[in-house]
């Protein structure tokens, strides 16, 4: 009787047994996700940061080794920071990417607050390592000549005059003396200048590569244009396609450009020819029209 009445328990009808098989079957299946998948979620790492970070415990490993050892920092200029650098120095992951995502914008700090105002490191942090900043001389002497034509005597100030050169005048010395530019972009305008024959306009300091807006601006209350000098013009309906892709404003493929319309048009007779020329940089229209000859 007892037998029959433990047995009675274990009657199931066929419902009941398709349940219980499929509550084992579900049991099984999630102790076997849970035994076989990792759940640690992974994030992509740039080939620099996973040099860096693996280099992470052989340092930590020899400071352990030597409590005295001092990572020796030379001056550097902090927009420049690598991961690892970036390490060495102290700096947390986070910090270092939030001036590696400033850098993508293509701008620069350019003094100790601005690159703690960036970073967000500690006051402590970037008292130990910002007298190791080196930032270029110009943003020094920028920094060092701020306000320097607010006098106090208004009158003394109105005599300050300034002498403009003629830019097509100018030499590697005059260039210089001018706060963000060194050797290497004096010679960069000198060579424009040499190529083209000369500059007509001084808008044409756009076109130096590397000359910041304030430096531009500097050069135009310093320099002008006074007469257009003497060119030898391109005769933009006779010049073969080697002549005019040679044109500092012009590239092998405006160049052929040019060719093709003239082929297909007849000559180019003014500037409202020239822009409808595809590719043609409208807003430099009238400088470059001065370097052609259209007769």
């Amino acid at each position: 009787m007892y037998l029959r009445g433990i047995k009675s328990y274990f009657a199931f009808s066929a419902e009941q047994r398709t349940g219980i098989v499929i509550l084992f079957t579900i049991i099984i299946i999630l102790q076997s996700v849970y035994f076989f998948v990792d759940f640690n979620t992974t994030q992509s790492v740039s080939p620099n940061k996973k040099k860096w970070l693996a280099m992470q415990s052989k340092i930590d490993s020899l400071k352990e080794l030597n409590p005295k050892y001092i990572v020796k920092i030379y001056p550097f200029n902090p927009n420049f920071i690598t991961d690892y650098k970036g390490y060495k120095l102290g700096m947390s992951v986070l910090e270092i990417d939030r001036l590696l995502d400033y850098r993508k914008e293509n701008k620069y700090v350019n003094s100790a607050k601005e690159f703690q105002s960036v970073t967000q490191i500690s006051d402590s942090l970037l008292n130990a390592i910002a007298p190791y900043f080196k930032f270029p001389d110009w943003v020094k002497n920028k920094m060092n000549n701020k306000g320097y034509v607010k006098y106090e005597n208004k009158a003394f100030a109105k005599k300050e005059k300034v002498a403009l050169i003629d830019i097509n005048l100018a030499t590697q010395e005059d260039l210089i003396k001018i706060y963000g530019i060194g050797e290497v972009i004096s010679l960069r305008i000198l060579k424009l200048k040499e190529s083209l024959g000369g500059f007509v306009s001084m808008e044409q300091m756009n076109d130096v590569w590397g000359l910041s807006p304030e430096v531009v601006e500097s050069l135009n209350s310093h320099f002008k244009v006074y007469a257009l000098p003497l060119l030898h013009k391109i005769d933009i309906n006779n010049a073969s396609l080697k002549e005019i892709s040679q044109f500092s404003y012009f590239r092998y493929a405006l160049a052929k450009e040019i060719v093709t319309y003239r082929s297909m048009n007849g000559d180019i007779k003014n500037v409202e020819d020239l822009i409808k020329i595809k590719g043609f940089p409208v807003e430099k229209a009238n400088i470059i029209a001065l370097y052609l000859d259209f007769n």
